[in-house]
């Protein structure tokens, strides 16, 4: 009885259950891969039908390879500042983690790209005229409700349409109103400030990774760190914030997760640098 008691308290320790909230969201994060691949698959049949190819699998799958490298670098944070010792994390091991985390970039980067593509294609209209919009019943046209979001015009949609001044993506069977572009573009803005902004954070989290490996992480660098990363942080949260308003909840609900995530990775750095 008192080893059965003695295991539970060990369950129930705050330091156990502070790490498994933390592989929790870790585990949250991987499975919102595939909620952006749905997501990119709906709007890329759209916009993109079966021209995707390597050249343009970025634009189509901007969402999905962007989560997925970063939940690659995370992971890889959380080894390098929590998981392996220093001791350890040298040689063939390191070069090995360095090289992924080297990959990782390159596609986090290469999904911004996509992000500021995306915005554009969005951007490029042209005046879409036509007396009957209900004629496009039951063809390849489709309608923006939001970015991403673009459903075949029904018999309920083109009512709505119908009389409005409407606006079509050059080059696409896609139409909408100008409120509904303005809204796709917001989106789309904010999706470029966020991976901009996530960038940037990284090769600072990735600074302090390798001073404090070379023993050259002092507290006045840290407090640096700490205020620079504070200001980029903050306009995340309003990214965060802006799609709590604007859009859909896996918008939000990705971006606190992040963000949860990236707090986990700070008090590792922070812990770190202590003991160290």
């Amino acid at each position: 009885m008192n080893e059965m008691i003695s295991n539970n308290k060990r369950l129930i320790h705050p330091r156990r259950l502070f790490q498994i909230f933390k592989y929790l969201v870790y585990i949250l994060l991987a499975y919102n891969i595939l909620l952006w691949f749905r997501e990119d698959l709906a709007a890329s049949a759209v916009t993109f039908g079966d021209t995707v190819t390597w050249r343009n699998v970025v634009e189509a799958y901007s969402a999905t390879i962007d989560t997925a490298a970063w939940v690659v670098l995370l992971l890889l944070f959380e080894l390098e500042t929590a998981v392996i010792s220093d001791e350890k994390l040298q040689g063939g091991l390191k070069w090995f983690i360095t090289g992924i985390v080297a990959i990782c970039y390159v596609f986090i980067t290469w999904a911004f790209y996509g992000y500021v593509v995306k915005y554009g294609v969005i951007a490029d209209v042209v005046p879409f005229s036509i007396e009957d919009v209900c004629s496009l019943v039951g063809t390849e046209w489709n309608y923006i409700v939001d970015l991403d979001d673009y459903p075949p015009i029904d018999s309920t949609s083109c009512l709505a349409l119908q009389g409005q001044a409407l606006l079509q993506v050059s080059g696409l069977e896609i139409i909408g109103t100008a409120a509904s572009l303005k809204s796709a573009l917001g989106l789309a803005i904010v999706d470029i400030i966020n991976a901009g902004t996530w960038l940037i954070i990284v090769v600072l989290l990735q600074a302090e990774v390798w001073l404090q490996l070379k023993d050259k992480l002092t507290d006045h660098l840290m407090r640096i760190a700490k205020i620079s990363k504070g200001f980029f942080y903050s306009i995340l949260f309003v990214c965060a914030a802006y799609w709590g308003i604007k859009g859909t909840f896996l918008d939000f609900w990705d971006a606190f997760l992040w963000l949860v995530a990236f707090i986990f990775i700070e008090l590792n750095i922070f812990q770190w640098h202590t003991e160290g």
